[in-house]
């Protein structure tokens, strides 16, 4: 399926994307191809240019810029990942807000927290979060009384700001990024030979900055399993609207107990919900998964119905967009960095579940360094193997 069938098929999210990197011919070498150009990859790319500028690097991009699941979050901000700290990860927020403004990249980032909300005061909380501090600004009606319990570090940002300024900077700092450069298959000789449908690519290194839709060429079929993640946005509500549900102060919330729902406002007061894991088919081509129609549009309309009866402030609430984005986890949860079973000179970095936003960044930026030498790989990040995740879910 083409990226742009893909894109009316997953629908349309409301976040605009406004670079397109200058087209350029493929060359015969490179010092290191990036395979994948999301917040990953593009961030891997500007600071490898950035550290080493003798250094030649390419970003091949099956479709646009962003098509994957970059262009397609929430854009809520967390720290650590989905399986929490791990041994010598450091600082995740910190890092990702010194990587941001040494790329010069502006994406509305703001960091008041994330509310973690329950529908009981027993429900687990993570550990990273701190007890709310007087009453709970959110009282919802949703299969009991949702209340914020704790917040977490984190915040939100505008998705296509931070794709369209990490392209901007790797393109500034000399990276050629490249879009409707599929990458078919890699011949694992010294140099590598990359095939694309009507072309070859020679690299020393390779950076897999893998989704949800490049399992098999990551050599990761067996050990994640990709779904679609769904969100809705309302229309802009009233000041006094927000203020009603307990959300003028701006902060991102997701629930710690079932049945699942996170959400965040926007800078135009709209306020996008988000619900619901999207198996992909028998096929197991999440592409071919169309949000307007099956379980997809029927998972919509619960998520409406759910909204809608929170609070009678969202009760004639107009939704303007419906979309999905891929997500992958692997069943303990902990993101994939490690090098690939084929070489030595190539990285697998991905599958961060939900938690990509910063940790994407701040982990590209850690994959450009050990691609130089200058930084070794997390045990924590194995390929290994993860069977059964299926019935995680």
């Amino acid at each position: 399926m083409s990226p742009a069938k893909t894109s009316d098929a997953w629908g349309i999210p409301p976040w605009r994307i406004d670079f397109t990197p200058p087209r350029k011919p493929l060359p015969d070498f490179a010092d290191v191809a990036i395979i994948g150009a999301g917040f990953t990859g593009l961030a891997a790319a500007a600071w490898l240019r950035a550290l080493a500028p003798e250094k030649s690097v390419v970003v091949l991009e099956a479709g646009r810029i962003g098509h994957g699941a970059s262009g397609r979050t929430g854009g809520i901000v967390l720290s650590e990942t989905a399986a929490g700290d791990l041994p010598g990860l450091g600082d995740v927020l910190p890092g990702f807000r010194h990587i941001l403004k040494k790329l010069s990249v502006d994406c509305d980032l703001r960091l008041p927290g994330a509310w973690e909300v329950a529908r009981s005061a027993e429900a687990e909380r993570s550990e990273n979060g701190q007890p709310l501090r007087g009453e709970s600004p959110v009282e919802w009606q949703d299969s009991g009384t949702l209340r914020v319990v704790s917040i977490v570090p984190g915040g939100t940002i505008d998705p296509g700001k931070q794709v369209s300024g990490l392209a901007r900077a790797a393109v500034r700092l000399g990276a050629v990024v490249l879009g409707n450069a599929s990458v078919l298959r890699i011949n694992w000789k010294h140099p590598a030979e990359l095939r694309l449908a009507r072309a070859r690519l020679r690299a020393t290194n390779i950076l897999f900055a893998t989704n949800a839709l490049s399992a098999r060429l990551s050599a990761l079929d067996s050990a994640i399993y990709p779904k679609l993640t769904l969100a809705a946005r309302t229309a802009p509500l009233t000041e006094k609207q927000i203020e009603a549900i307990g959300l003028a102060e701006g902060i991102p919330f997701y629930t710690v107990d079932f049945p699942y729902l996170w959400g965040r406002v926007c800078s135009d007061n709209s306020i996008i919900w988000g619900a619901g894991l999207v198996d992909p088919p028998e096929s197991g081509d999440l592409e071919k998964v169309d949000v307007a129609s099956g379980p997809s549009a029927r998972m919509f309309d619960a998520l409406e119905m759910r909204v809608h009866k929170l609070h009678p402030a969202l009760a004639t609430a107009k939704f303007t967009h419906r979309w999905g984005g891929p997500i992958a986890f692997r069943k303990n949860f902990r993101p994939i960095f490690a090098h690939h079973p084929k070489s030595r000179n190539a990285i697998v970095l991905g599958v961060f579940a939900g938690h990509g936003v910063a940790l994407s960044v701040y982990l590209g930026a850690w994959a450009a360094e050990a691609l130089l030498g200058r930084r070794k790989l997390p045990s924590w990040g194995r390929i290994g193997s993860a069977k059964n995740t299926s019935k995680l879910w």
